[in-house]
Order: structure tokens, then sequence, then C-alpha cells
């Protein structure tokens, strides 16, 4: 069946949505995870938010005028790197649709200059792992999604956190550079406006910052123990929940001890230029 893929219209959204719920249910379902699309309403609405978003190219795919699959494309304005994601594809739809829509994606990237580019995968899918390495992308980091209560702040643990300001971008830019080799300004300033984004400090200095403890916040830092403080400092956990390295054992561990629960296994994939991070980090679903 021919398959056509095109840009995605205001009037595509209720589709696309309900398609986006109905192929992650049918996913977590199947292996007894939870779903990171709660419900269709949810889905729609993150559609509709992608298709006002100048920084997000979308497209879907349709065969025989049906849509059948969508994918995002999102870009941060000054970060070299771009994150697919979602792809969804119709449960009940013929083969072939994930790699026309990933080929759309990437080729839009490369388009604008994009040469990095990643995504976070659910291993227990195993159908788009291997789509996914087909289309040249690598494994590069083993996630875990934790859900529960943040520990309270615990005085043993060193260093001070605060809000950060527009005056922090610049060290903090350093600290991601050093980290991963690129900064993430576009979404830090975009959290220090919205509110949760944090810095620590320890002898006087910023050794750590977060946009956010959540599933679209990132973190890094110089040790796990500034993550650890970002982490207890955090007021709220909105979502349904923060990555977390599982390769960062001493976090992972003090994380399961503090209550926490490991509900959802994931892996960051990339394509293209890929610094192996040095210091301590938090993902995001992007990336």
């Amino acid at each position: 069946m021919e398959t056509t893929i095109r840009p995605i219209r205001a009037e595509d959204a209720e589709t696309c949505g309900q398609i986006l719920y109905q192929a992650h249910r049918a996913v977590a379902a199947l292996h007894n995870f939870p779903s990171e699309q709660p419900s269709a309403e949810f889905s729609t609405g993150l559609v509709k938010n992608k298709l006002c978003d100048a920084n997000v190219y979308s497209a879907l795919a349709e065969q025989s005028g049906r849509i059948v699959g969508s994918i995002f494309l999102n870009m941060f304005p000054q970060t070299p790197v771009a994150a697919i994601g979602p792809l969804s594809v119709l449960p009940a739809a013929e083969g072939g649709l994930g790699r026309a829509l990933m080929t759309a994606a990437m080729q839009e990237a490369g388009r604008r200059g994009h040469r990095q580019i990643r995504l976070v995968q659910s291993p227990g899918h195993l159908r788009s792992l291997v789509l996914y390495a087909k289309m040249g992308f690598d494994v590069q980091e083993p996630l875990v999604l934790m859900q529960g209560t943040l520990p309270r702040p615990d005085p043993a643990i060193p260093g001070r956190c605060r809000p950060a300001t527009i005056d922090d971008i610049e060290i903090c830019n350093r600290l991601c550079v050093t980290t991963h080799g690129f900064a993430r300004e576009y979404e830090l300033r975009d959290a220090i406006e919205q509110g949760p984004a944090m810095v620590v400090e320890r002898s006087g200095r910023i050794t750590g910052y977060c946009s956010g403890i959540g599933f679209r916040g990132y973190a890094v830092a110089e040790s796990g123990d500034d993550l650890k403080a970002l982490i207890c400092r955090s007021k709220m956990l909105p979502g349904p929940g923060f990555f977390v390295p599982a390769r960062n054992s001493a976090l992972f561990r003090w994380l399961l001890e503090a209550g926490l629960k490991a509900t959802w296994p994931a892996m960051l994939m990339s394509h293209g230029l890929y610094q192996q991070p040095r210091g301590a980090f938090l993902n995001s679903i992007a990336f």
C-alpha cells in the first residue's frame, strides 16, 4: 500500500492524538509498563502544543487517505542536537511506516543543519529498537524512570540550592558544555521563566543545575552529590517521574533506598556526533 508523508495540519490533531495514545498504550500493556500517554486527551493536547511550536517539525503518514502514524522532530535554538519524539504508528497498520516517518524527520534535521539527533527508546519495544538501529542510531545510556515522593533535604549532602536566575546562565552553559559538549540555554531560559530551574552551590560557586526535576527536565553537575541536592530540594515531581542513568549506581541506589520506584526502563540513543558525558547528569524525555 502506498504511503504518503506530509506535514500535520491543525485538523489532523485529534486523529494523530488518538493514534499516539493507542500506540503507546498497546506497547505499555504488552510489557506491563505505565504508558507515557495517560489518556487520549493528553495525547491530543501534546500534538496541538507541538503544532503551535515553531521549533517542532511534525509529519504524518497516510495510506489511501487514512492517517496511520506521526512523528515530531524537536529543535532547540543554539543547541546542535535535535530530538525525535514521539513517533507513533497505528498498531494495526502495515509495516514500513516507522521507517518512512523516521526518514522524513532525519532528512528535515539535515536540511536544518542538525547533525546530532537523539531519542529516548523503550527497551521493551523491540521493534522500535531494531528500527532505530537500522536507521543508524547507537545505544548510549540505559535510563530508568523513577516515581514516588522525592527525598527530604539531607544536611549530610553538601551544597546550597536556590532558584536559577538569568545571571547564572553563563556558568550553567559552561557546566553543560563540559558535561555534554554543548549548551542547552534555550531550555534553561524557559525553565528560569517558568520557575523550576535551580542551581546548587558549593564553596561559593555553582557546581550543578537543573531545568527542573521531572519528565521534561534535565540536569548537569560536577558530582552525584550535586544531583542529590537538586533532587531532594525540588518542591514537587511533575508528570510521570524523572529519568536516572542506570549506570550511576550510587544515585540509583540512593533513590531506591529513599523509597522511589523504578517503573519504566528506557535508553538514550544517538545518531551522529556523541560525547560521552563527563560528570553527573539527568536526562529529559527529549535527550
